[in-house]
């Protein structure tokens, strides 16, 4: 029954002049300097002649093995040197150490020996990075109405294509999101400082920035934030050790002058000590 269909389907495709064209690419992502395979759909009951794999041009020839020995392949494409291989049973085409510039279509030609017909597959290849954590980049300028207004700047490095960013921030604790890359809000003294994280995805990857609380790059002379108990505590500690400090140095620095006094006074005593010894008396007659 499976060899039925399968040759209703090669009538088909000769009914058609079927070439591939007119079939719909199957996507299939891939991380970049990894491994894909394009995989194929042979009936076991049928003996493949060779498979020809295409890519912008003519990529590599698969040819089967005989008598149980593996099948060989033929790499056309210098790009491509050292880096296809084929996965049996079924031909699949191993791409290694992909690369930006293997993202594109691809299709592949299977020859039959039962037959003068072909079947052919077309494959549309994206190859993607693992994202990085992102960063954010905050600009906030005071407005003539005394609001604080904020632009967040969500980047990732060497980000790639079909990358997605979202804003993710808590508020009364209900989520909100918000889509793009730059994020516009606004914050008043009094108002609740919300927190902003960016949040970056792509078909093979997402990650996450550390959270922004946004009321801290608002911390001006015209919108002073209130300080924390542990600020405060602090700056408390702070001063009184320098005050003791100050205190101890005062201390020792009088202590040291009075020593220095006491010793001046006792060299002179001594001095008038010396010469009241050395005054000679009255001569005799």
């Amino acid at each position: 029954m499976g060899a039925l269909l399968w040759s209703l389907l090669l009538l088909l495709q000769e009914a058609k002049g079927f070439s591939g064209d007119d079939e719909a690419s199957e996507e299939v992502v891939a991380v970049l300097q990894e491994s894909i395979n394009l995989s194929l759909e042979i009936p076991s009951n049928e003996e493949v002649k060779n498979i020809i794999w295409t890519s912008q041009k003519n990529l590599a020839e698969v040819m089967p093995g005989r008598e149980g020995q593996p099948a060989t392949i033929i790499v056309m494409d210098p790009r491509y040197g050292g880096r296809l291989g084929i996965t049996e049973p079924g031909y699949s085409l191993c791409i290694r150490n992909l690369t930006w510039e293997d993202s594109g279509l691809y299709q592949a030609e299977v020859n039959l020996n039962s037959s003068e017909l072909y079947i052919t597959k077309s494959y549309d290849l994206r190859v993607y990075r693992r994202l990085s954590k992102p960063h954010i980049t905050v600009n906030s300028a005071i407005s003539e109405e005394g609001a604080c207004n904020i632009s967040l700047m969500c980047s990732v490095e060497k980000a790639g294509m079909d990358v997605t960013y979202i804003w993710l921030s808590s508020q009364d604790s209900i989520n909100a999101s918000h889509e793009g890359s730059v994020l516009r809000t606004s914050w008043r003294p009094g108002d609740k400082a919300l927190s902003y994280t960016c949040r970056v995805s792509n078909p093979i990857s997402n990650s996450s920035s550390r959270s922004i609380h946004v009321g801290s790059f608002c911390a001006d002379p015209g919108y002073p934030e209130k300080p924390s108990m542990f600020c405060v505590l602090a700056k408390g500690l702070l001063l009184l050790l320098l005050l003791v400090i100050l205190a101890v140095g005062c201390f020792m620095c009088q202590a040291w002058k009075k020593r220095e006094m006491a010793t001046v006074r006792n060299l002179r005593r001594n001095r008038i000590k010396l010469r009241k010894k050395e005054k000679p008396g009255p001569n005799p007659v």
